[in-house]
């Protein structure tokens, strides 16, 4: 079997299981579930993953792989003050999930409290996915303070990781209560902490 088609079947397998667990959840989704619809068999999974959880370690990794590609490019827009992009990036996270489609959601508000506990890798993959999201929200926030674009009395670092976990949240509120108020609320405060 040439490379590229074991990168193509491998790349598959992972987007399958990010659609289907991003739906039902990581326990939810069975092995033989994922590779019927991908049209896999058993053996080929297993020359790609060395199991279920390696293979959730490696859907987390992807995941925020491309959640931190389109995040870089809101915080790369030269043409907006730090604080536009520090809203820019909340307001398509409202965007994003707030359509209870379960198509394109945040893995960490779904899968973070139910494989934390099973699978020390996946935990890894989570830890490492919301560090690099929260350095990046950190940046952003001092970028605003170097531009005068938000005001800040304290620490940029531990104010990123509250915001983050503000919305991580009023995220999973959102899902409990199928509105967006919760982040609604959530950039409210956001813009009252930052003083934007």
């Amino acid at each position: 079997m040439p490379a590229i088609e074991r990168t193509d079947t491998r790349e598959t397998i992972i987007a399958c299981s990010q659609m289907l667990m991003a739906r039902k959840g990581y326990t939810a989704v069975g092995l033989n579930e994922i590779l019927t619809a991908v049209h896999v068999p058993k053996g080929s999974f297993y020359y790609h993953f060395a199991s279920k959880d390696a293979l959730g370690e490696a859907m987390l990794k992807s995941y925020f792989t491309d959640y931190l590609a389109d995040f870089d490019v809101i915080l790369g827009r030269e043409d907006r003050t730090g604080a536009q992009r520090i809203l820019d990036y909340f307001e398509s996270w409202i965007e994003s999930q707030g359509s209870f489609d379960c198509q394109g959601k945040c893995l960490a508000v779904k899968l973070g409290a139910e494989v934390s506990d099973l699978s020390e890798p996946m935990r890894l993959a989570l830890k490492g996915g919301i560090g690099a999201i929260t350095q990046r929200i950190e940046r952003a926030i001092r970028a605003g303070i170097d531009d005068k674009s938000v005001t800040l009395d304290g620490d940029p670092k531990p104010t990123a990781v509250a915001l983050y976990e503000l919305w991580l949240g009023a995220s999973v509120t959102a899902k409990v209560n199928r509105t967006t108020d919760s982040m609604r609320n959530a950039l409210d405060l956001t813009r009252q902490i930052l003083a934007i």
